[in-house]
């Protein structure tokens, strides 16, 4: 019994004290499952959809795909501000409700150009869900933060694994069929928030109440330290997501144009998955693996790179399953290691606004990578563009380790 409040006193030292009121991070992982299964009905058919059956041209869908990522990171700028002033709990239960209405519609309204406004829309619905979960995910405090991100980014890969596994099946069966069980996800996903989200009201009025004391007139503004750090994470972040999603798009071209069957292609995003659930359940059981969060983050860096370097190399199944699993140990370990270190390093008064901008930073890498990789690929070819992908992750390894080096001890964490 003593050991046991021995412990319970290190956690609250730790991590805050320990609040009953706050979600329990069960309930965001049940939004994050459903939300994420039900997009990944959406996305993966898209360009097979109004390609195959709309007959809309590859470069019209490019356009298409540009605006959803372009609505994303306009809804992650708009909520995470909107989490830092308001009351986030209608601010969930309005996108969640909005993304599935959306969902309805486009399963009754599904031709061209309506289908180019709903996937727009949910694209904005999707950086708006996705930042909000991000922001309350912060408010936890009975798990250390490098925990919460790591399960809630499992989840997410769980869901989209579920989702590109059921899509294939779902869309030779009806497409309304399919938005109409995406629809019912968010649904689920609506449901769950109005039951299990209410205690995030609580906290809202916590931070009301230091306001109204005099304690907090105004958002306290990031330190200079931590606002340099935060920039380099996110540059980052963008930098790594730019080359990463060619792994989704000009990937696929190559490795069938070395006669590689695409299902062999797939294959290797369920190795992917595979990957993300073992590292996850590593991190969870030992926690203290890394020294701190920015030797996670570099240690992931430095995978991406390597597994570009490897991809120059590949010319058969296994070659690219191995930098499948480089680049999954890389995933893992430093996409949700960024945004766990961005919260340490946000003041209570803008955690909101620096997780949106988290969210923005990966939806400009992911709205110009495969543009970015198309150009070099149609200039120069894919072993050029494998060169360039590494050299230029590399190059922000070189970047940050100086900047913490020289600002890591005038740093200021908010637990």
């Amino acid at each position: 019994m003593e050991k046991k409040n021995i412990r319970e006193a290190n956690m609250k030292n730790a991590h805050g004290k320990i609040k009953t009121d706050e979600i329990k991070l069960i309930w965001l992982i049940v939004g994050e499952l459903a939300t994420w299964i039900g997009a990944s009905f959406i996305w993966p058919l898209t360009s097979v959809y109004l390609n195959k059956q709309l007959h809309i041209s590859l470069s019209i869908i490019g356009v298409v795909l540009f605006c959803n990522c372009a609505g994303n990171i306009l809804g992650s700028i708009i909520s995470g501000r909107l989490y830092d002033k308001y009351n986030p709990y209608p601010l969930m239960l309005w996108g969640l409700g909005l993304d599935a209405a959306v969902l309805f519609l486009m399963a009754a309204f599904h031709g061209w150009p309506e289908y180019w406004v709903w996937l727009t829309l949910t694209g904005f619905l999707g950086g708006w869900n996705g930042t909000l979960i991000n922001s309350v995910a912060t408010s936890l405090k009975k798990y250390p933060g490098r925990y919460v991100f790591n399960v809630l980014y499992f989840s997410q890969n769980l869901g989209v694994v579920t989702g590109t596994l059921i899509v294939g099946y779902l869309y030779d069966l009806s497409i309304t069929l399919l938005f109409v069980i995406a629809a019912l996800l968010f649904v689920t996903a609506f449901i769950n928030a109005i039951f299990n989200y209410r205690p995030i009201i609580a906290f809202h009025k916590e931070r009301m109440a230091k306001h109204k004391k005099g304690e907090k007139h105004k958002a306290e503004p990031m330190p200079k330290r931590n606002f340099i750090m935060t920039m380099v994470f996110f540059t980052t972040l963008g930098v790594t997501w730019l080359m990463y999603m060619n792994w989704e798009s000009n990937l696929s071209v190559y490795m069938v144009s070395l006669g590689i069957p695409f299902h062999l292609y797939s294959l290797l995003w369920t190795l992917n998955a595979g990957v993300i659930a073992i590292m996850q359940g590593i991190l969870a059981s030992f926690p203290n693996i890394f020294k701190n969060l920015f030797h996670q983050i570099i240690f992931g860096i430095c995978m991406f790179s390597l597994s570009f370097i490897t991809l120059v190399f590949a010319k058969d199944f296994a070659h690219f399953a191995l930098s499948m699993f480089i680049l999954t140990l890389g995933e893992s370990t430093a996409f949700p290691a960024i945004p766990a270190y961005v919260n340490d390093l946000s003041p209570l008064t803008s955690k909101g606004k620096y997780q949106g901008a988290n969210m923005v930073a990966s939806g400009i890498g992911r709205a110009f990578g495969p543009l970015f990789g198309g150009l070099i690929i149609d200039h120069a070819g894919y072993i050029p563009f494998f060169w360039v992908a590494a050299i230029v992750i590399a190059l922000m390894i070189v970047v940050m380790i100086p900047t913490y080096m020289r600002v890591h001890k005038e740093l200021t964490i908010y637990k």
